[in-house]
């Protein structure tokens, strides 16, 4: 009789509340999660890119956003994070997607989501509330790393 050794999937969800704070929240537990599970491979990397998409979430919204961490089977990585907010920003939306404007030297802000672009090995969206009954439910972004690729090599995916 062989053995049979299960993958080394887990999944992480967090709640958080629009506040200032949340953005620093989401990198403490994105640094204890990868860190308590040895993936310090991704863990600079997951941990900007989480901290600008739930850094978004406070400036774009007026409502609570949810950080949800997956690893995958095959070794990949998955962060997404819900907001109530229906729009879907580039690269994650429609084309031109493909294409974030690299902000001025002098910019303060315009970052966050052209470094997903270029550190994320693929990104994509998820438009929440298609239905009548919960229309306006908001959007889900998420990206993955640790497929192998290099950062920057990105593609979206639907």
């Amino acid at each position: 009789m062989g053995t049979v050794s299960l993958p080394d999937t887990w999944v992480y969800a967090l709640r958080l509340p629009h506040d200032p704070r949340a953005a620093r929240v989401a990198r403490m537990t994105v640094r204890a999660v990868l860190n308590g599970h040895g993936r310090q491979e991704v863990l600079d990397t997951v941990e900007l890119l989480t901290s600008e998409l739930v850094g978004n979430t406070y400036r774009h919204t007026r409502g609570p956003a949810s950080l949800r961490l997956t690893a995958l089977a095959d070794g990949r990585l998955r962060v997404g994070v819900w907001d109530s907010h229906p729009g879907i920003p580039a690269p994650f939306g429609e084309p031109p997607w493909d294409r974030v404007a690299v902000p001025s030297a002098d910019a303060e802000e315009g970052r966050g989501l052209h470094l997903v672009q270029a550190y994320a090995d693929s990104w994509g969206a998820l438009a929440i509330g298609d239905g009548p009954v919960d229309r306006g439910a908001g959007k889900l972004l998420w990206f993955e790393v640790g497929g192998g690729r290099a950062g920057g090599e990105g593609a979206r995916m639907a």
